[in-house]
């Protein structure tokens, strides 16, 4: 069988191994590792079939052409500073991955194509004040961010990487935005990570498609239109309250789907209360524990064009074992990828915005198609 050195060294690193590792549960020395990445010799048969069982990827994934590659500076990681690079190459393999299985989808489905405007000449409030005029959303909160990315032809794909360290992040792959976001975070928090990566999409393109994107000021605009795109100025100003309590916050953030911590310090950038008083519900949301644990937790946002995506396929008899074989890929790796979404029937809360379908691809060779 033909072996791909660079496909061992990608899926060592996905699952956080290091050489030294691999080589110990091998029984072999770690120059025997190096050589197998190298392309100076492949190892045996049987050698590869332990190395697929303990890295957990099928024998014929090492057969494969070579993958996509994300250059770290490329992609826009919101804490590189806490992030080690094992934790950070498991992510970009995540995204690796993401790119094969998109692949195959678009090979059988036509999805919404990417409509973000490069809006990077403008300051964070303003982007975020002109991309709701150009997708028509005025002043109204936002219903499921997700949904309105994925209808504007963003491929959204869950990260579960068991580590806050990882927020989320975004990339652009041949001419198409993705983001990725962590699945361990609460509903609320997701909903601003995704709100940052979509900053970082429309404002900051340039530098990550020249490998730019990590710097402390764009983390920082970033936040700022995240901010400013979820609670537009007009809409919290006008239903700024008299006496802001800890409880009218959890009431009021309802409104934007925002944690409580990101309203409060939205109300107090508009200026609709003191210094003093934002600083008393600071103490007051971390004496609660709000920063890690939000009060009256929203319901959590999942791909809608996955859910959709994964029904057409059930209803051709398509399993997600069966995807994993022919991408050569862990079951796993389908699931983490898909928000640990069963192959099960899309509720009708799910199926509003993207709503128009055909037959999947057939012998005739039709197609689903996916549209806002």
């Amino acid at each position: 069988m033909f072996f791909n050195p660079t496909r061992l060294e990608f899926a060592r690193t996905k699952r956080g191994w290091t050489k030294a590792r691999l080589a110990k549960e091998l029984g072999l020395q770690v120059r025997s590792i190096q050589g197998y990445e190298s392309g100076e010799y492949a190892p045996e048969p049987e050698r590869l079939a332990i190395i697929g069982d303990l890295l957990r990827f099928p024998v014929d994934f090492f057969a494969g052409d070579d993958l996509p590659s994300i250059a770290p500076d490329t992609a826009s990681f919101r804490s590189m500073s806490k992030m080690s690079a094992t934790l950070r190459n498991a992510a970009l393999g995540t995204g690796v991955t993401a790119f094969v299985l998109n692949d195959w989808i678009e090979d059988r489905f036509r999805l919404p194509e990417a409509d973000l405007p490069d809006l990077s000449d403008l300051s964070p409030e303003d982007a975020a004040a002109t991309l709701r005029r150009i997708w028509g959303l005025g002043e109204s909160p936002v219903g499921n961010l997700v949904h309105l990315l994925e209808s504007r032809g963003v491929r959204i794909y869950s990260l579960a990487i068991e580590a806050r360290e990882v927020d989320a992040f975004s990339v652009w792959h041949r001419g198409q935005p993705f983001v990725f976001l962590n699945t361990i975070k609460s509903a609320e928090h997701s909903r601003f990570d995704a709100a940052h990566e979509l900053g970082h999409l429309v404002r900051d393109r340039h530098s990550m498609l020249h490998g730019e994107a990590h710097s402390p000021d764009m983390e920082r605009e970033a936040n700022a239109f995240a901010s400013a795109f979820l609670m537009p100025r007009a809409s919290v100003i006008a239903r700024k309250v008299g006496l802001v309590t800890l409880d009218k916050l959890i009431e009021l953030k309802k409104v934007w789907g925002v944690s409580v911590a990101a309203l409060a310090f939205r109300m107090n950038q508009l200026g609709l209360f003191s210094e003093w008083v934002y600083r008393n519900l600071c103490i007051q949301i971390a004496k609660n524990g709000y920063r890690t644990s939000e009060p009256s937790p929203m319901r959590a946002e999942v791909s809608q064009v996955l859910k959709k995506v994964l029904e057409a396929l059930r209803a051709e008899g398509i399993t997600r074992s069966a995807i994993a074989r022919q991408l050569c890929l862990a079951q796993e790796d389908i699931d983490n990828l898909t928000f640990g979404l069963a192959l099960s029937s899309v509720s009708a809360e799910d199926a509003g915005a993207l709503a128009s379908t055909e037959k999947p691809r057939s012998s005739s060779g039709g197609r689903l198609r996916l549209v806002n």
